[in-house]
């Protein structure tokens, strides 16, 4: 048995597996059949950055994997996983992203609502960040498609 890092969508505030299914924290759940990397078995990350990749959704699950387990380079999918607990991590994914953001920043001269809403997180520039931020973008495909 080990421990892995599994994302999962939210609804109605809950986490819930493919299918619409609610995630019930504890429980073990069991694949009978053959496992195969991306289609069948359960599935998970033995690091959290890994597990982001594939995520369908913000709600994030630290599970115990157990049974038969094959490996990829970057995730595993086993016969047998159960969550240990569950949080939406919405707000860590974003503020994540921005410090992303912010780590190549250097790289373009971004509009300074841009820049606002990396270093603050305040959500009400949000929109505007983001349509400038499109903007500049398109400014530069079609400065580099003119040339």
């Amino acid at each position: 048995m080990e421990l892995a890092w599994h994302f999962l969508r939210g609804a109605d505030g809950r986490p819930v597996l493919r299918g619409e299914t609610p995630l019930t924290i504890g429980r073990w759940y069991e694949h009978a059949g053959p496992l195969l990397l991306c289609e069948a078995g359960y599935h998970a990350s033995t690091r959290a950055i890994d597990a982001i990749e594939y995520a369908p959704g913000p709600w994030v699950s630290l599970c115990e994997v157990d049974g038969e387990i094959l490996r990829g380079s970057d995730k595993l999918v086993a016969s047998r996983r159960r969550a240990l607990w569950a949080v939406d991590a919405s707000e860590e994914l974003r503020a994540f992203a921005r410090l992303c953001a912010l780590d190549v920043l250097n790289l373009w001269d971004a509009p300074q609502i841009v820049r606002a809403y990396l270093e603050s997180g305040d959500e009400s520039l949000r929109a505007a960040a983001g349509a400038a931020a499109w903007g500049a973008a398109g400014a530069a495909a079609g400065a580099a498609k003119a040339a």
